[in-house]
């Protein structure tokens, strides 16, 4: 299988020209227009793609490494900038993001992933209809709307998760404590990478390269600032989610504390009976009442009355 997922150059109009052969990607040049080489590092051949378009050593690591955590970092030749999208890949956790590495100069952007990013495809699909970026700024902006954008489903869907979890709890119907920690794990997950990738996209404003145009500024921050405000929704949604779990605790606990209550009235009611029964019941001479038929339903009679009174006196003491 290619590494290569796509090879598009811009044609500052809104669509662009695909590349298909390696030939054609070393042939490029700046004066050609933005090329947007999109690549799959795991791949045999991804070093291929990579020697065809000018990248320094260091670029070159970065875009195939093992492990990154969103941020922004300068290069002699451009920018690289690490970010995260949801995995909405079928039977994949959202919280386990899917790494996106970016190298952006003025007229070359070289992005690589493994898994599969539906923020990267949606963007390349508008570029072949003819209604994408014209410019490397406008691409790169687009690219973290994308990603940003999509977060807010899967956050919406955590809080309807936390809704339906309270309603249980007022309600005290039973409930999937797995599915509750599961939740807050994934909240947490979520949180994990969206806040350095919030910091990164501020570095990348403040360091204002030469390819992010000034009109494209205002996106940059506008996305920063949905990010801001999802991560004080899963913020909320971790407190939410702690404040359930208190909630379902004490409800066992006091559930707890009345079955152990119950038991130890009924152990109190009877526990004179079990004395009396217990003191009567050796096998040793003197027991009275041996010689008399009407023994035993006088003690039975005297347990009841025995029993009637102890539970007389808990009422009285409101223990009942």
């Amino acid at each position: 299988m290619s590494a290569l997922i796509h090879a598009l150059v811009l044609d500052a109009q809104g669509g662009a020209e695909q590349l298909t052969e390696k030939s054609a990607i070393k042939q490029w040049k700046p004066s050609d227009g933005v090329l947007w080489l999109h690549l799959d590092y795991c791949q045999d051949d991804i070093e291929q793609y990579l020697a065809a378009v000018p990248l320094s050593e260091f670029a070159h690591d970065a875009l195939i490494a093992d492990e990154t955590r969103p941020r922004i970092v300068s290069d002699d030749s451009g920018h690289l900038l690490f970010l995260r999208g949801v995995n909405l890949n079928p039977a994949d956790s959202p919280d386990d993001m899917v790494s996106i590495r970016v190298f952006v100069s003025e007229q070359l952007i070289v992005s690589t992933r493994h898994r599969r990013l539906l923020s990267v495809n949606a963007l390349a699909e508008s570029l072949r209809k003819g209604k994408g970026p014209s410019t490397t700024s406008a691409l790169v902006c687009q690219l973290c709307e994308n990603l940003t954008s999509r977060m807010q489903g899967v956050i919406d869907e955590l809080e309807d998760k936390l809704d339906q979890f309270e309603e249980d709890v007022d309600s005290q119907r039973a409930h999937d404590h797995n599915a509750l920690s599961q939740v807050r794990r994934q909240t947490i997950g979520l949180k994990r990478y969206i806040r350095p990738q919030k910091e990164a996209l501020r570095a990348l404003v403040s360091q204002q390269p030469s390819w992010l145009a000034d009109s494209d500024t205002p996106r940059i921050n506008e996305t920063i600032n949905h990010l801001l405000r999802y991560l004080e929704e899963l913020d909320l949604n971790i407190e939410r989610a702690q404040i359930i779990q208190q909630e379902v605790a004490s409800q066992v606990s006091d559930q707890l504390n009345k079955r152990m209550y119950v038991m130890s009235v009924v152990a109190a009611l009877f526990l004179p009976l079990g004395f009396l029964t217990g003191l009567l019941g050796v096998n040793i001479g003197g027991i009275p009442g041996t010689e008399s038929a009407a023994a035993f339903p006088l003690f039975v009679l005297a347990l009841v009355i025995l029993t009637a009174a102890v539970a007389l006196y808990f009422r009285m003491k409101k223990w009942l």
